[in-house]
């Protein structure tokens, strides 16, 4: 690992103008929760998990679901919300991303940002989210979103969005063996979003602009009547509870959230800027493209740190509940 870097000034609407480090060549293993990592392993290895990747994708093929998740949206550009697009750039050239990916913006009041695709992946910047945040913190979701695209997630998330749209309509190709993928895919969904909130951060390369926007994503409100420290100190009582976030991450099973609680979130990263791997990659200390992967047991043995219920655990269960129904869903699927 080198120390090179490159420093650009950028600046916005929020005043900022301090220099940002360009993380030349950087790789999503540089961000990349080792939960992340292993739940995603685990699930490419569920029985039937291929026969449903390409059951879906072989119905809708990828510029239909290309288009649905477009059509309701406009493209950011030059001359098309053009404030936006400078912000893209900046995360882009800061995270030295391979290209500018799509990105558009959808009238939806929901505070949200989206990476989604199968080979062309884009983003999708919710108008809500422009309303409650500021540029920087925009700036932050959009490193999110660009650590998605740039950890591979993207194929994955759009499965895990047909899959529950499919459900709730009640689809035939949401079989038994669809569901179990399901519920495998919403845990890996929400480690995921652990290795995002590291991406963001380095491409704001502010902790408290990043804390301040989850802050505001968890409950609304603006800066004159929330409390960063306080709500710190809320994320604080939940590490300091130990297993208890274990049992918070069980529940989520059982309600099909996608994604983690902000507070386990602001926990999360703020354990990853403690434990140093934050400033170690603002020094130049990590990984490049291309240089080679640490093996998976690696990964598997830091995840059991991360989580004592850790994301095998899981999916070993869902495993065993695929193969048990395997033969059903694709007897439904033929039907």
């Amino acid at each position: 690992m080198t120390d090179n870097y490159n420093e650009t000034h950028g600046g916005n609407s929020d005043g900022d103008t301090r220099a940002r480090r360009i993380l030349t060549d950087i790789s999503s293993r540089a961000w990349e929760h080792s939960a992340d990592r292993a739940a995603l392993a685990a699930l490419r290895k569920l029985p039937m998990f291929n026969q449903v990747l390409r059951a879906l994708f072989g119905i809708f093929g990828e510029k239909p679901i290309r288009l649905a998740f477009q059509a309701n949206a406009v493209r950011v550009g030059p001359n098309q919300f053009p404030r936006i697009w400078e912000l893209y750039c900046d995360m882009c050239e800061t995270l030295d991303a391979p290209q500018r990916y799509p990105l558009f913006v959808s009238q939806n009041p929901v505070v949200n940002a989206g990476a989604y695709g199968m080979k062309e992946p884009f983003i999708i910047l919710n108008s809500g989210t422009l309303e409650l945040l500021t540029d920087r913190q925009v700036s932050y979701v959009l490193g999110h979103e660009l650590g998605h695209v740039m950890s591979d997630h993207v194929l994955y998330r759009t499965m895990t969005q047909l899959l529950i749209q499919l459900a709730g309509l009640g689809f035939p190709i949401v079989g038994l063996a669809a569901r179990a993928i399901l519920v495998g895919l919403l845990e890996w969904s929400r480690k995921s979003e652990l290795s995002a909130d590291r991406a963001g951060l380095l491409a704001i390369q502010d902790p408290d602009v990043v804390m301040s926007g989850m802050l505001k994503m968890a409950g609304g409100g603006s800066d004159d009547e929330t409390s960063l420290p306080e709500f710190v100190h809320q994320a604080e009582e939940y590490r300091e509870s130990g297993d208890l976030a274990d049992q918070v991450f069980k529940v989520l099973n059982l309600l099909g959230q996608t994604h983690p609680f902000w507070v386990l979130r602001l926990s999360e990263l703020r354990g990853w800027i403690e434990e140093g791997e934050y400033d170690r990659v603002l020094r130049g200390e990590y990984q490049r493209r291309g240089e080679p992967d640490p093996a998976y047991r690696e990964d598997v043995a830091e995840a059991a740190n991360a989580y004592k219920t850790g994301a095998r655990d899981l999916l070993d269960q869902v495993a065993g509940a695929a193969r048990r129904v395997g033969d059903s869903f694709m007897d439904s699927f033929r039907k």
